[in-house]
């Protein structure tokens, strides 16, 4: 799902500003949307990938304008709202999304992949900056729940991921800073062996 959540590594905006020694809340109702996400999502009453779905969904003019935790808020509000009433809290339980896959890896450390041109309707977590860009596997980190089919009801699917590099040329082009690459840990079946 492309939206105004994936402009990472996208050209024409600004620089992200940080604020030396810069507060974790900047107001009192940002500590409780925070306390209010993690009770939701710990209660069982949503899982990760639902939550980071719904940020994806909500009104572009809301998630620039809203900020980090506004965006927070804003999900479990959409959330409550398209449950309609029927949240049942325990139903997701397992907090941790690492699990045990038999299957043996598709790629090894120092292998040459592609990314797929992945762009479902729903929730992804490729972003679409490395979408077909040809990049090295640097690390494997074993077996996760596979967001694109969590976010959705549509089991876990766990597949292994990867932390694969690409080089800033490879992305950006002649306009990439000389040297730069980035690293994105990224599910198997958005890769292809080049």
């Amino acid at each position: 799902m492309d939206g105004i959540h994936d402009m990472g590594g996208s050209r024409d905006f600004p620089a992200v500003l940080t604020e030396r020694d810069e507060a974790v809340f900047h107001a009192e109702w940002e500590a409780r949307a925070f306390v209010l996400s993690n009770a939701y999502t710990g209660a069982g009453c949503a899982n990760v990938d639902q939550f980071r779905h719904a940020i994806e969904r909500l009104d572009p003019a809301a998630y620039i304008g809203d900020g980090y935790f506004g965006r927070w808020l804003g999900s479990i509000e959409l959330m409550i709202a398209e449950a309609n009433d029927q949240v049942i809290p325990g139903r997701y339980s397992d907090l941790s999304a690492a699990r045990k896959i038999d299957a043996v890896p598709r790629f090894g450390v120092g292998d040459t992949v592609r990314t797929k041109n992945h762009n479902p309707p729903g929730h992804t977590r490729l972003p679409g900056y490395v979408r077909n860009r040809t990049g090295r596997v640097e690390l494997l980190h074993g077996g996760w729940v596979y967001p694109d089919t969590h976010a959705h009801h549509e089991g876990e699917n766990p597949e292994h991921v990867y932390s694969v590099r690409f080089d800033g040329d490879e992305l950006w082009g002649a306009d990439a800073e000389p040297g730069t690459s980035v690293t994105v840990d990224l599910f198997e079946s958005y890769l292809e062996p080049t």
